[in-house]
């Protein structure tokens, strides 16, 4: 369980990276959208490779699907509920963020870093330590996920307000894998590969309503973007066969 909290807490604090980084430097918006691209082929990679791949192997098709169509539909619900309480475009580099209400931001980051924890801390139910690729892939996303939000947010929260939201999301991450790694011990590989098809189900639709749209929709957006994603799509790829 420790080991599950401190993985999940490493995926985390890159969070606290990428807004520190957003705080530091006015980073313009078109290598933002880079930095979001490169993120989210990782992350896409390892949903792939390291969740759906390895919940079809477990549980076949069956619990594969159904647990990919609830994720997605849980997240969808979950997030629609926080967008009307202010937590749209929270991870949005351009500024309509910071209007938002603190607590809609607040729960909408929150949501976004639990199924990526809970993918780390059920990774160590497979046995043969946690799943580098994962842990890899979710840090490397996390990073211009806050840094992207952090720029937004700026213009009208404080430093230590934005510090201290990913700093909570760090922590709920931490506590997200325990919680994961714990409930399942034991379980059936049927029930754990829909865990992995869930967390995998919920971590895409978060990717295409938040961090893909930022990528491609970013002012003055390279025409690179799409090959970036496409190599951290690779390097994802690459990390998952060692």
């Amino acid at each position: 369980m420790l080991e599950a909290a401190f993985w999940g807490f490493v995926g985390g604090f890159a969070l606290l990276v990428g807004a520190a980084a957003g705080l530091l430097w006015r980073i313009p918006r078109r290598a933002i959208g880079l930095i979001m691209a490169f993120g989210a082929g990782v992350l896409i990679s390892a949903l792939a490779f390291e969740l759906t791949a390895e919940a079809y192997r477990a549980g076949g098709i069956d619990s594969t699907a159904a647990g990919l169509a609830l994720g997605s539909l849980v997240f969808f619900g979950g997030d629609r509920l926080l967008d009307q309480m202010g937590g749209a475009d929270r991870k949005r580099s351009g500024g309509p963020a910071a209007g938002g209400a603190a607590a809609g931001i607040v729960l909408g980051a929150v949501l976004d870093g639990i199924p990526e924890s809970v993918a780390i801390g059920v990774s160590l139910l497979e046995g043969g330590g946690v799943s580098v690729a994962v842990v890899v892939a979710v840090f490397l996303s996390n990073v211009p996920e806050s840094l992207s939000a952090a720029t937004g947010l700026r213009a009208t929260r404080s430093p230590a307000w934005i510090l201290g939201l990913w700093t909570t999301v760090a922590v709920v991450s931490a506590l997200a894998a325990a919680i994961g790694h714990e409930v399942l011990g034991g379980a059936s590989p049927e029930r754990v590969a829909g865990i992995q098809a869930f967390a995998a189900g919920a971590i895409l639709t978060m990717l295409a309503d938040t961090m893909i749209p930022e990528a491609f929709e970013s002012e003055g957006r390279s025409p690179f973007t799409g090959v970036v994603t496409t190599l951290g799509f690779a390097l994802a790829a690459l990390l998952s066969t060692l």
